[in-house]
């Protein structure tokens, strides 16, 4: 074996090839003579191997680029050193030129088939070697770059579908975004000017109803003077006037008497309703008020159901809906009440729609009692947290299908008709429970029994905050059967 190597001095006046040529030859005297007639041709690295196995140990340590190998030798033939060559990880991609004297077609196809680029006969031309070395040196060349091109465009195409894909995922979320802030500003454009109708209203008709109300203790002390008087009249004159029986007659004062009293009573009782539902529309009106302030939430979902009374009641269509409550003891906490009412109103008018869906369907069996069902409670927190308001909303409708519960949430998204939803009520109230309030809302269904939301708001909410920074992961909708 010799190493890749040539004379210098035969090299002095030609320009050094760095190319490694890797002679395989049994015969000493050929192997010598290609040495010398590659090295005068300018090949600088020209190795030598006198068998097949010693070719292979070469190609593992120093892989060239280019093997002249002969067929016919002991040991291991041409043909099986080609065929272990071509099995190395360095190997297959070297071109194999044959050198040998056998010159029928069935050793040519053979050593083609074992992965051979070239097949010179012997005896052979020096200018035929070296031209048919210098194609396949070129050719490997240019192999090798048209492979490092195809890296670099591999990469770089890779390198274009990542920024592509970042750059995609960045507009999806500006658009996103957009679309979020683009229904909060419908939303509170809405709410707001909803918020001032309602408070104006509410503040017009609290001042004439309030007028009325204190007016009537009054008028009913007047009333009851007044029957005194028409009694005691009637005492001590012992013969009427006809005029005054007349009257007395036509006016049917007996009934008078009876019926008065009921009539102030039924008004007071009037005004009291009127002056609830109007303290309901001042509660609920708070919506556009965007300071945080201390409230208690039992009294927001007290004054959405009176807003929601004529909902619920029945007519000659479908039976009046049960609303069953079971208010917990709650303190007053940091909130948001006006957002928090809009939460209460979006859940409630859902529960009311599908129960009125659920009445209208043949799913349902007679005797089916529509009914929500509302509790709060207090839940204790730990050391680390602070105490949970935890507020259920449940119905006995039709529930949801599990094909669209993971929407429940998503803006825009609606089973209702053309014109009755917007999509935007649950996908608002979410926004406001888990990103203004930092707490939870999720939403358990099981088609054909009944949905039920489930809020949870921090008694604490400045607590909450100040822990939630950079220990939080945001809060994503949570869906589940049950």
């Amino acid at each position: 074996m010799q190493a890749y190597s040539s004379n210098s001095a035969e090299l002095s006046m030609k320009t050094a090839r760095q190319d490694q040529i890797l002679i395989v030859d049994d015969n000493p005297l050929n192997a010598k003579l290609l040495f010398k007639f590659l090295s005068r041709a300018g090949f600088a690295n020209v190795g030598i191997a006198e068998d097949g196995n010693v070719a292979l140990d070469i190609v593992r340590q120093s892989p060239p680029d280019l093997i002249l190998l002969d067929v016919m030798m002991p040991g291991i033939d041409g043909f099986e050193t080609c065929r272990y060559l071509k099995e190395l990880e360095g190997g297959r991609d070297i071109p194999v030129i044959f050198m040998t004297a056998l010159v029928d077609t069935e050793h040519k196809l053979k050593a083609f088939e074992l992965g051979a680029v070239d097949y010179i006969t012997k005896p052979f031309h020096k200018e035929e070697i070296l031209a048919r070395i210098d194609v396949h040196l070129k050719l490997r060349s240019l192999t090798h770059q048209l492979e490092e091109q195809n890296t670099l465009l591999q990469q770089s195409r890779q390198e274009l579908e990542r920024r592509v894909e970042e750059r995609t995922a960045e507009l999806v979320q500006t658009v996103d975004r957009l679309q979020k802030a683009q229904m909060q500003l419908i939303h509170s454009e809405k709410m707001s000017s909803l918020g001032q109708l309602v408070a104006g209203v509410a503040h017009e008709v609290n001042n004439p109803v309030n007028f009325i109300h204190g007016n009537i203790t009054h008028a009913a002390q007047y009333l009851q003077d007044l029957m005194e008087l028409v009694e005691l009249y009637d005492e001590c004159c012992d013969e009427i006037p006809t005029e005054v029986r007349d009257k007395i007659e036509e006016i049917d004062l007996e009934f008078l008497k009876d019926d008065l009293p009921k009539i102030l009573s039924s008004m007071k009782t009037g005004t009291d309703r009127i002056r609830h539902i109007v303290r309901s529309l001042q509660l609920f009106s708070r919506i556009d008020e965007a300071e945080c302030k201390c409230a208690n939430l039992n009294e927001g979902l007290e004054s959405t159901l009176i807003l929601l009374g004529s909902r619920l009641q029945g007519d000659s269509d479908r039976p009046p809906i049960q609303a069953i409550v079971e208010y917990g003891n709650l303190p007053e906490i940091e909130c948001y009440p006006g957002q928090l009412n809009q939460v209460f109103m979006n859940v409630l008018t859902n529960a009311i729609d599908t129960l009125e869906d659920a009445i209208s369907s043949t799913q349902k069996l007679q005797g089916y009692v529509p009914t929500i069902w509302i509790s709060t409670e207090v839940r204790r927190g730990n050391d680390r947290s602070a105490n949970l308001i935890v507020i259920r909303i449940a119905d006995n409708g039709l529930g949801i299908p599990k094909a669209i519960q993971h929407r429940v949430f998503d803006p825009f998204f609606t089973t209702k008709p053309v014109g009755k939803g917007t999509g935007l009520g649950m996908s608002v109230s979410y926004s406001i429970v888990v990103e203004q309030h930092r707490g939870t809302l999720i939403c358990n269904s099981v088609p054909g029994e009944g949905t039920e939301f489930i809020i949870t708001i921090p008694a604490d909410l400045s607590l909450e905050r100040s822990m939630s920074i950079d220990t939080h992961p945001p809060c994503i909708p949570v869906l589940s059967s049950s």
